[in-house]
């Protein structure tokens, strides 16, 4: 039993040994993918430039498309920036109009009018009549 396992892959190795050998011939350099792709592969030179104005199409959408992203996140930018603004200038218009509020009542008025020498009137208004009739 074990010779015969022998002489089975004894000859299996003179089998393989006999095989033979092809030797492909050297490729020259020009001789690239793209090359390959157009001499023998799926599409032909006349349709590659029958195709060449829709590829060019295609390839201005596509540049038309960034173009309008990256104006469109420019405008982004501006409107939280504006935002941003009106929201300090609506604090700081908030905050005027106290400041105003505070400066208008009874008290501050007597304190700045005390230092222009202004005071308050101790004496009610008087109201002045003026008759008709006199002539004058």
């Amino acid at each position: 039993m074990t010779n015969r396992l022998r002489t089975e892959i004894q000859e299996e190795e003179e089998a393989e040994q006999k095989l033979i050998v092809k030797e492909m011939p050297a490729k020259d350099m020009t001789d690239n993918f793209l090359t390959q792709f157009f001499a023998k592969g799926f599409i032909t030179s006349e349709q590659a430039t029958s195709a060449l104005p829709f590829v060019l199409y295609v390839a201005l959408l596509g540049m038309i498309y960034i173009g309008n992203r990256h104006l469109a996140e420019t405008n982004i930018r501006d409107i939280d920036k504006v935002t941003k603004e009106v929201k300090e200038l609506s604090w700081d218009y908030k905050s005027t109009k106290a400041e105003l509020a505070f400066k208008s009542t009874l008290s501050e008025v007597q304190k700045r009018a005390d230092t222009l020498g202004v005071k308050e009137s101790l004496q009610p208004p008087q109201k002045i009549v003026v008759q008709e009739g006199d002539g004058q």
